[in-house]
């Protein structure tokens, strides 16, 4: 089944831009042959990971989160600079923002599009093990806890609403598939 796409693209131009998206308006003609606009949020490249002990405790990092005027706990995440692999980006982000690096690392699935409404943000979600103490570097923009917890507790966690971020979300639960179906050993 060959599935195109319905949308014509007339023209674009950029709205707004800085160092982690750009606003596009597009002006097109829409599935149902009407002239529209459709805004586009352009985005870095995401990336989390689930670091985990032989224990099987994981850290989380802790953090407010401006765009939803809370504190969030959370996997460790960031985005990739232009031209870094998904990869590379993850293993910078865990040095920089929990102060650990992995011997192992393991994907944790396909690709995962965020917000595919509105944004083109993609992410990939990994697991590290092996894992060893290093000075943290975190950003300017970054005021970090970070905390290690049972992987059972952050599943609770996540069933009672108290971890609410979609990345970290996603990857703790395809990680618990993934050791239920004893594709993963820890």
């Amino acid at each position: 089944m060959s599935i195109q796409n319905p949308w014509k693209t007339l023209s674009t131009r950029v709205v707004y831009s800085n160092p982690w998206i750009t606003v596009r308006e597009d002006q097109v003609i829409r599935p149902d042959g009407q002239p529209g606009i459709y805004g586009c949020v352009e985005t870095r490249l995401a990336t989390g990971v689930i670091a985990m002990t032989p224990n099987r405790e994981i850290y989380l990092v802790g953090q407010f989160r401006y765009t939803m005027d809370e504190y969030s706990w959370e996997i460790v995440e960031g985005g990739s600079d232009p031209g870094e692999d998904a990869l590379k980006a993850i293993q910078r982000e865990l040095r920089e923002e929990a102060g650990l690096v992995a011997e192992h690392w393991r994907s944790l699935g396909a690709e995962i599009h965020l917000t595919n409404c509105h944004s083109d943000e993609r992410a990939y979600l990994y697991l590290a093990t092996g894992l060893a103490e290093v000075p943290a570097e975190p950003e300017g923009t970054e005021e970090l806890q970070v905390r290690k917890v049972p992987f059972e507790e952050a599943l609770r966690m996540v069933d009672a609403g108290e971890i609410k971020d979609a990345m970290s979300m996603l990857a703790l639960l395809r990680l618990d598939r993934m050791l239920r179906a004893g594709e993963i050993a820890v």
